[in-house]
Order: C-alpha cells, then sequence, then structure tokens
C-alpha cells in the first residue's frame, strides 16, 4: 500500500491523540508507510497553521470543508466536539474518504444512522475511536475467555467513574446541556458498550436508570442553571451469548480519575481489570487445593502482543496515547483490506440504539429490546 494521506479536523485533546498516532505509526510497527501528513484543519486560519506547525503537517486550513474536498487526502481524522461529527464524517464519505471518527458517532440516532448510510454508500473505512479496546491486555483477557480458562462466563459488571463533575461548585458547561446527549449514559456508556462488545458480543436489551447528582450549576457569569442530563447512570444488559451485564457509570465519583472496572464472572473462574491500572489484570482460576486458590496479577509484557513494538521489557506500561497508536495501526490493516479489532459505523450504530434503548427504558421504566 502507499503512503496514506491524512486530514486531520480539531486539534484537542483527541486531535492531538491522533497526531500523535499518525505520527508513531510507522516507526512503532516498521511494517507500513509512514503516513503522509497532508492537512490540519482548526476553527481558524491562524491557529490551524501554529498547530500544523507543531503537529507535522504539511499544509493547514481553517476551513474544514476545504479539508474534506482536497484530492490530496486518503483518510480523514475527525476529533471535533460530538455535534460535528455527523456532518463532517457524512461530508467526507461523500468526497471518498476514509473516516477515523471519535465516539461517540452523534449526539442523536437520527446523525448516526445517516452517517451508517453515508458510510453503506461510500464503499469506504469508516471506524470510531475506540482506543480502550486495543489494549494487549483486553485481547488477552478476550482469548483467555475464548480459551475456556474461566470456563462458561456468566455474568459481567462494569463501572467506568470519574470526578471532574464531582464538585457541586463546578460551573455549568456544554457537558450538562441537553444538546450534547444523555450525559454519562452516553459520554461513558459507548466505553462500557465498546468493551462488552469486543469481548462477547452486542447487547439485545437493556433497563435503566439516571441519576443527577446536582439538579443545577453555578454559571461562569453568574446565577445558575438546571443541569439538563444525568451525570450518573446504571444499566442492566442482556448480551449476546446469554451474558449478563451490569453497567455503572458515574461522572460525579469523587476519587476516580479513569476508573473502567471490568469483572467478569464464569464457571470455572473470573478476570479483574481496571483502566487506572491499565498494565495489569487480576486472573482467579478454581483449580487446586481450595485454600492455595486465589488471585494473580498478570503485568503486561512483550507476549502480550502488541505490546513488544513498543518495549521490549515487561513491566514497564503503555499508555493511553500508546493504545490510540495500535488502533491507527488497525485502521490502516482495515483500508489494506486485512483482518483487524476495530468498530465500525456498523457495530458503532448497533451501540448507539442500545444506548438510545437504554435512555427510553428510563422513560418507561421497563426492558427495552435494542432494535
Amino acid at each position: 500500500m502507499n503512503a496514506l494521506r491524512i486530514g486531520l479536523i480539531g486539534t484537542g485533546y483527541m486531535g492531538k491523540c491522533h497526531a500523535l498516532a499518525w505520527n508513531a505509526v510507522a516507526p512503532v510497527f516498521g511494517d507500513i508507510e509512514r503516513p503522509r501528513l497532508a492537512m490540519l484543519g482548526e476553527a481558524d486560519e491562524a491557529l490551524a497553521a501554529r498547530r500544523a506547525r507543531e503537529l507535522g503537517f504539511e499544509r493547514a486550513t481553517g476551513d474544514w470543508r476545504r479539508l474534506v474536498a482536497d484530492p490530496g487526502i486518503d483518510v480523514i481524522s475527525i476529533t471535533t466536539p460530538n455535534a460535528l461529527h455527523a456532518e463532517m464524517a457524512i461530508a467526507a464519505l461523500k468526497a471518498g474518504k476514509h473516516v477515523w471518527c471519535e465516539k461517540p458517532m452523534a449526539p442523536s440516532l437520527a446523525e448516526a444512522e445517516a452517517m451508517h448510510a453515508a458510510w453503506r454508500a461510500s464503499g469506504k473505512v469508516a471506524v470510531l475511536g475506540y482506543n480502550y479496546i486495543q489494549n494487549p491486555l483486553i485481547r488477552h483477557i478476550k482469548a483467555t475467555i475464548d480459551d475456556g480458562t474461566i470456563g462458561t462466563v456468566n455474568h459481567v459488571r462494569i463501572e467506568m467513574d470519574e470526578d471532574f463533575m464531582a464538585d457541586a461548585a463546578t460551573p455549568f458547561t456544554p457537558r450538562s446541556a441537553a444538546s450534547s446527549g444523555y450525559g454519562a449514559l452516553d459520554d461513558f456508556g459507548v466505553h462500557a458498550l465498546s468493551l462488552l462488545f469486543t469481548l462477547f458480543g452486542h447487547v439485545r436489551r437493556v433497563f435503566a436508570d439516571m441519576a443527577k447528582p446536582y439538579a443545577d450549576r453555578p454559571l461562569a457569569a453568574g446565577g445558575r442553571r438546571a443541569v439538563e442530563n444525568h451525570d450518573a447512570a446504571t444499566m442492566l444488559a442482556d448480551v449476546e451469548g446469554g451474558v449478563r451485564a451490569v453497567v455503572q457509570l458515574n461522572r460525579a465519583a469523587w476519587g476516580r480519575k479513569g476508573r473502567i472496572a471490568v469483572q467478569i464472572f464464569g464457571s470455572k473462574g473470573a478476570i479483574v481489570y481496571d483502566q487506572e491500572r491499565m498494565n495489569e489484570a487480576q486472573l482467579y482460576v478454581a483449580e487446586g487445593p481450595v485454600a492455595q486458590q486465589g488471585y494473580r496479577t498478570l503485568l503486561a509484557g512483550p507476549a502480550h502482543k502488541p505490546y513488544d513494538r513498543f518495549i521490549p521489557a515487561p513491566g514497564h506500561s503503555l499508555g493511553f496515547n500508546e493504545l490510540k497508536v495500535i488502533e491507527c495501526r488497525q485502521l490502516i490493516a482495515r483500508i489494506a483490506g486485512e483482518t483487524s479489532v476495530l468498530i465500525d459505523f456498523d457495530d458503532g450504530l448497533r451501540m448507539e440504539r442500545a444506548l438510545h434503548a437504554a435512555a427510553e427504558s428510563f422513560r418507561a421504566g421497563r426492558w427495552i429490546d435494542v432494535g
């Protein structure tokens, strides 16, 4: 495959993460042509030019439509606010570009379905940025489940907690507005569903509850504004393969910084993993004398591919940005028609439908089948 020509829209937290991945993927993996960083798009020309110099892009523009229309671009990374994903992704696909769009697809189901339709019509690759599933230890956990080490899985618990909205004095931001979505349910829930899908399959039906730890928040200019979505949510899920799951989500959980705690219980053992300690997992196998049974710690190392592409020694730890590099390599594989582990617009839409079904369940107070 010739070197892919890359366009990037947005250079905030995740935009920089994408740029680092495009810069690193060739030297890390050593088996592909280095992507050419062709054009960067930002909110205005001056910012775009500065960020292009910093991140290594050849050209810059303050108009994302110009970037999308450029014939010298093959793949577009979309890392803008959620509300902009649909318009940009649809335009990029109609222009014949492959798309790497950060999660979630869009705030509304109708927009997500429009993105899906544009992808189907395009014949191009379109994937979503779920890099937690790229952790070599998640791959190892998947293999451990599939080889029967812990027997038949019967129950899964996933908790995702952060505390950036735990303080009642935190000012109202767009994340608390209805226009940004349901709140923790879709802001965090998509990550939980990405793990459930990767390890077991899609959600078939859901029952959900949501809560507002704080009814309103102060405004920076004075006064207060009612919180329009929910910072905490709980979801029961019936997953393909007969697995039952509990998903608990909280954006106002004091002391939690980036917690995605996964507990997997099977007929012969269990697996425990926490994203805050992303380079280790706990494995329990019910074998031997009961008095000697217990969880043992697995530390990530070169045996857990592709950890070895980054570090030759175990226990030295990968980080969030490294997972994005792995995801970038998977995207390149998908474009080349090779086997890859990714969440495309098809699976992504099914996850979006599960979250909207959960919101409907909260309103209706009953189980809802995922369409």
